[in-house]
């Protein structure tokens, strides 16, 4: 096992890993792997948006230990925890809007002390900015039309300095070419204030997404 030249993230040539930061415990079936007495995670790109940003040449990487990251759309913790496996000493503050996929997230933070999960909607900061004094990194993987709006609301919100935006371009418009709606998503950042550091798409692991990297 050794490091991916990414923070946080471990190879051992072949599959991707975190360190599991609640030892024993899997979150969504993943391999758990013991080298030199130290546990770790797999972490599937075909399950994970993040993970498949990485393999597919993702080069912008945000967090680092002492990282505070405001993840919009958590869902059930998948990508969260892995996030929350490398951000050790930061905090990973976890906003889900369904009910259902919150009742999945709340035992995953409860097993990891830097997830603090919050029922939420993400278009409505108001709603959480009571457990969330300021970020430095904004992830966002929500399924709704606007995507690029809701993310730049948040980023200043909370101060943010850098951040990651999964695109799903059937979200905003099935008809559309995702080329162009990526395209449409970067001229709504930059006109924001926001710098683009790239544009990734995820296919073939995530059809139809692609995942934009900003920064101030």
């Amino acid at each position: 096992m050794h490091t991916a030249g990414l923070e946080g993230v471990f190879t051992d040539g072949e599959r991707l890993y975190t360190r599991n930061s609640a030892p024993g415990t899997s979150v969504y079936g993943e391999r758990l792997v013991t080298f030199e007495g130290v546990q770790y995670r797999e972490w599937v790109p075909t399950r994970s948006k993040l993970a498949a940003y990485i393999r597919s040449g993702g080069t912008f990487f945000p967090l680092h230990a002492d990282s505070r990251v405001l993840y919009l759309g958590a869902a059930s913790g998948t990508t969260a925890s892995h996030v929350a496996d490398i951000v050790t000493a930061g905090t990973v503050y976890c906003v889900e809007i369904s009910p259902r996929s919150f009742r999945d997230l709340v035992p995953v933070c409860e097993a990891r002390p830097n997830m603090v999960p919050f029922l939420a909607d993400a278009t409505k900061p108001h709603e959480y900015s009571f457990g969330v004094s300021g970020v430095d990194v904004v992830y966002q993987d929500i399924a709704q039309k606007g995507q690029a709006q809701i993310f730049l609301k948040n980023f200043k919100a909370f101060s943010a300095r850098s951040g990651l935006l999964v695109i799903k371009s059937r979200s905003e418009d099935v008809t559309q070419d995702p080329a162009r709606t990526y395209e449409e998503a970067r001229r709504q950042l930059q006109a924001g204030g926001l710098k683009v550091r790239e544009i990734v798409r995820l296919d073939p692991m995530e059809k139809d997404h692609a995942m934009i990297a900003v920064m101030l």
